[in-house]
């Protein structure tokens, strides 16, 4: 094979023709007959590929990047984070070879993890099959070179002629080119858009390999997804559809690339599928639906968007800032209409200072909370059976103490209270809580365990005699599983009493048996918990006192108002938001 100037001239893709030649598909099939492991829908892994020591190149003292890429916006942060992990899994991956797994392929993997988190600088220009050749002899663990070298290019995002350089050099000295290197090669390909490049890849391997990994196929939909040869992307999303489930990614992918084109459509159609198959979508693919409708007429268009709205409210989720401004601009941009948007915070009465609109009522109907209570009690406390961490004796005693003692105004979940700041002993956090929440002559009840009665550094006898002059309490066993209780105790005292604990309440919300009862149920919990949080300083606990108007999206026709996070929050939060956007047609 030619060295690399000549390839350069000729084309990637007669390199690939030529290496077809040194590629039997039975002795591929042998060679590469590996199994890959996918932890979940939205990130893959590879063979392991990681830095090498420094005897190869000179290293980068501050590991920095020669070709980083430009900063991030607001708008695709979650976006570049996503890409930015799948790229690290593919750096940092674990080896998993096939159920009978060769010990030189098993050496390989130990040699590769203990080069995992050294770092070197890949040379900046294409280098001649005597260059790498000098470099892989020099090198400390030479059956790793190519894996550790790519691993580089890919984490300074080098130009891609050095890495077909390398290529060359591997087909010409190996006689073939390694699965997990032309991977490798499609990640670089991918992160810098070579659209041709990419092409050429999934020609080669197909012809090698009748089905792909999903890690594969995600690559190659990203990598075509935002090329002019979008289209591509659906083709493989087929392609994936026959062997798999498509990923979330995949179809994330293929919808920003419809709504860039605006195809909307289209977008909507590989939405409402990615649905069907209980795909949760990103905050970020949602609002690329706002931003590529933005001006756009259509009565269809707007109830899609519509539906976005409703799928937020429906499942309590908070859109960040940026989300919040993509909203408002496509609701101001409507041909025809006067829309106008202003973030603000609602009144504490529950009216927007905007429209003056009085928002819903976050109270339950008599009936509403009767049938919600019922349902509790037979769906989760009973229904999953709650003495697997409790006796029946101790929770039937509960019952009976609670039942002489009703009504309570606040429910304390004292154990999650007490571990709140960690500068104060859990003792004197939950002291702190109990005085802060007893003003008003407010009756409580705390949940604890009887550790707390063992008169320790962390629970001392005096506070905890002290407060149970001001409250209620309940020692439960250690092992005792307390949010049973929480519920128990806060439903039976009726539609006016609180409950202050930081657990989302998830698992007990998921063991109910039908999505009325579900929003039923969060709508309660929006309404009736407490959220507290330690102050700067450390000092003190601040609590944020239950909203009386429902912090969901809601819309009355000619108004929308959304609750809204500053910033983006992955994990699930028992904190409402405090921000709205207002959105009213103007008169």
């Amino acid at each position: 094979m030619a060295l690399f100037s000549q390839t350069s001239q000729q084309g990637f893709q007669a390199l690939l023709w030529k290496c077809r030649m040194f590629w039997p598909i039975s002795r591929c099939q042998q060679l590469f007959a590996v199994s890959f492991s996918i932890p979940n829908r939205d990130k893959f892994m590879y063979f392991s590929f990681v830095t090498s020591s420094s005897t190869a190149l000179p290293v980068d003292p501050k590991g920095t990047n020669d070709f980083a890429t430009k900063k991030r916006s607001e708008v695709d942060s979650e976006e570049r984070r996503r890409w930015d992990e799948e790229t690290k899994e593919i750096t940092e991956g674990n080896l998993h070879c096939s159920s009978v797994t060769p010990p030189k392929k098993q050496l390989v993997s130990q040699v590769l993890n203990r080069h995992r988190f050294t770092i070197i600088q890949p040379p900046e220009k294409p280098l001649r099959a005597e260059e790498w050749k000098r470099l892989r002899e020099g090198f400390s663990s030479p059956e790793i070179f190519e894996d550790v070298m790519l691993n580089s290019m890919v984490r300074y995002n080098s130009p891609i002629d050095v890495a077909k350089s390398l290529l060359t050099h591997v087909a010409k000295s190996h006689g073939d080119i390694a699965y997990s290197l032309l991977i490798k090669y499609l990640a670089l390909c991918v992160q810098q858009g070579k659209t041709s490049e990419i092409r050429d890849v999934y020609d080669i391997m197909k012809t090698r390999f009748k089905i792909l990994e999903s890690g594969a196929y995600n690559l190659f939909i990203r990598g075509m997804s935002n090329s002019d040869q979008w289209r591509m992307a659906l083709t493989l999303l087929e392609e994936v559809k026959k062997i798999m489930i498509p990923s979330r990614a995949n179809y994330e992918s293929c919808i920003k690339a419809a709504s860039r084109h605006r195809e909307m459509n289209l977008a909507f159609e590989l939405y409402r599928e990615m649905l069907d198959k209980d795909l949760v979508p990103t905050l970020d693919v949602l609002q690329a639906f706002f931003d590529s409708s933005r001006g756009m007429k259509g009565a269809e268009l707007q109830k899609e968007l519509f539906g976005i709205l409703f799928y937020l409210r429906d499942n309590q989720i908070y859109p960040h800032k940026t989300f919040m401004r993509s909203v408002k601009l496509w609701f101001e941009s409507i041909p025809g209409e006067t829309w106008r948007g202003h973030l603000t915070s609602i009144k504490d009465s529950g009216e927007c200072p905007v429209c003056n609109h009085q928002l819903e009522d976050s109270n339950l109907t008599e009936e509403e909370y009767d049938n919600l209570r019922e349902r509790i009690v037979r769906d989760v406390i009973h229904g999953t059976d709650p003495f697997r961490k409790t006796s029946p004796q101790e929770f039937e005693a509960f019952q009976a103490f609670v039942e002489s003692r009703l009504p309570f105004d606040i429910v304390i979940d004292g154990l999650n209270v007490s571990h709140m700041k960690p500068r104060q002993t859990q003792c004197e956090n939950l002291f702190n809580a109990v005085n802060c929440l007893a003003k008003g002559n407010a009756r409580l009840l705390v949940l604890g365990r009887k550790h707390m009665l063992s008169n320790s550094s962390s629970w001392r006898k005096e506070l905890m005699m002290e407060m149970q002059n001001k409250a209620d309490f309940f020692f439960a066993e250690n092992i005792s599983e307390d949010d049973t209780f929480l519920l128990y105790a806060t439903l039976q005292s009726g539609k006016h009493c609180k409950f202050v604990t930081r657990d989302f309440l998830r698992d007990h919300k998921a063991c109910l048996s039908d999505s009325v009862t579900r929003h039923l149920f969060r709508k309660w919990q929006r309404g009736h918990q407490i959220a507290f949080y330690s102050s700067a300083e450390g000092n003190h606990i601040n609590f944020l006192p239950a909203l009386r108007y429902d912090c969901v999206v809601q819309t009355t026709g000619d108004t929308w108002h959304i609750p809204y996070k500053n910033s983006f929050e992955e994990k699930y939060s028992y904190q409402v938001p405090r921000q709205w956007l207002c959105l009213h047609q103007k008169q």
